[in-house]
């Protein structure tokens, strides 16, 4: 049941809600001898940590965590894949994974679209400003591991050869997108616990600029890729372009991701996702 902390009859705000079993709000008051005022902000403070932002939190951690885990699958497979390993056991990880993603990315999806302002509290407002476009970064966040299972169903049916300069190339690419979704994740992790909390500040500005290099050298290896297939006589050089071009458009959508991260923070002090054109080095 939530407590109702009553302020004066002179008070702007005549009722705090919190939410969760806390203590006695009378017991509370007489022994800090706060105002009650005061008494009612620290008890929404007490509580935001395991309502609706602690919840939302942690969901987002955990869909994170699985996302990477779905990432790092895909070098695992065109390793299996060019040694004759266990090609069906990766991909079938990778399918699982991307089923458990989308099962918590709509369970997320369905905390933000079908919370109101009672359930987001008074310390989350920058969720509730923000809550169409959080929607739309958890549906593009899904991208990622639906690419990936793409990828990993057309390398096992196309069966490309793996002993060109060209298969190389796209190992050297997956490892790299790799690198990109943990930086990712650590970015999404942070700019989420920022707008949960008020008046939080995060500087997201490193992490960014680590993904746009990183997908910098994505490109340059896609072309790499794309040169050489059909400069050393290979069989079906289409064949390596294409796996190129799916690879690169996974690279793409991480870095679009944090085009969505800038926008949103835009509106948001204390969110700070660009380097000051003024600042000094």
């Amino acid at each position: 049941m939530g407590v109702h902390v009553a302020c004066s009859a002179h008070c702007p705000h005549r009722v705090l809600r919190t939410s969760g079993a806390v203590e006695s709000v009378s017991t509370h008051y007489l022994l800090s001898k706060k105002p009650l005022l005061s008494l009612g902000y620290e008890l929404l403070c007490m509580t935001s940590e395991t309502g609706f932002s602690g919840t939302l939190e942690s969901q987002t951690a955990t869909y994170l965590d699985q996302l990477t885990l779905c990432s790092t699958y895909l070098p695992d497979l065109l390793d299996a894949y060019a040694t004759d390993g266990e090609t069906k056991q990766v991909v079938e990880k990778i399918e699982r994974t991307e089923s458990e993603c989308d099962e918590i990315r709509r369970s997320i999806t369905a905390l933000i679209a079908n919370a109101d302002s009672q359930d987001i509290g008074l310390l989350s407002t920058r969720i509730k400003f923000n809550q169409s476009a959080l929607l739309k970064l958890y549906k593009d966040l899904d991208i990622i591991a639906n690419h990936t299972e793409r990828i990993a169903q057309e390398l096992t049916m196309i069966q490309p050869s793996p002993k060109v300069d060209s298969y190389d190339g796209l190992r050297e690419m997956a490892a790299v997108i790799v690198e990109m979704t943990e930086e990712l994740s650590g970015v999404v992790v942070r700019f989420i616990r920022s707008l949960a909390r008020t008046n939080a500040s995060e500087t997201l500005t490193d992490g960014i600029e680590r993904i746009r290099d990183f997908e910098s050298q994505c490109d340059a290896i896609r072309n790499d890729v794309i040169k050489s297939a059909f400069e050393h006589d290979v069989q079906q050089p289409l064949v390596y372009r294409e796996f190129a071009v799916l690879l690169d458009e996974l690279a793409n959508t991480v870095e679009d991701l944090t085009d969505q991260i800038t926008v949103i923070s835009s509106e948001e002090p204390g969110i700070i996702t660009e380097t000051d054109p003024d600042s000094e080095d």
